[in-house]
């Protein structure tokens, strides 16, 4: 099993879910929670954008305080360059 693999309580785990990693079932179960609040209301920047816009600045703030704002290990660590984790921090106001 992955580092953050782990198995899903009986009572939680569909057949579906139950091979997911605890980081990918915490994705899934918010997701479904936003589309029952949301019903069939239009996302207006679609749901992908309004996804990556919320997980994004918490996961380089994250990461690059593991780090201990190493912006060059936080980079490596996410696989992206320097100059694109700067660009990503500028944009999320994390500068």
């Amino acid at each position: 099993m992955p580092v953050n693999a782990v198995r899903l309580p009986v009572n939680e785990a569909t057949s579906e879910a139950s091979s997911q990693s605890a980081l990918s079932e915490c994705v899934s179960r918010t997701v479904r929670r936003y589309l029952a609040d949301i019903g069939d209301t239009e996302c207006g920047e679609g749901l992908h954008a309004l996804v990556i816009r919320e997980v994004e600045g918490p996961l380089l703030r994250e990461v690059l305080a593991w780090h201990d704002g190493n912006q060059s290990r936080a980079a490596a660590v996410l696989g992206i360059n320097r100059a694109t984790l700067r660009k990503k921090l500028a944009a999320h106001g994390l500068l």
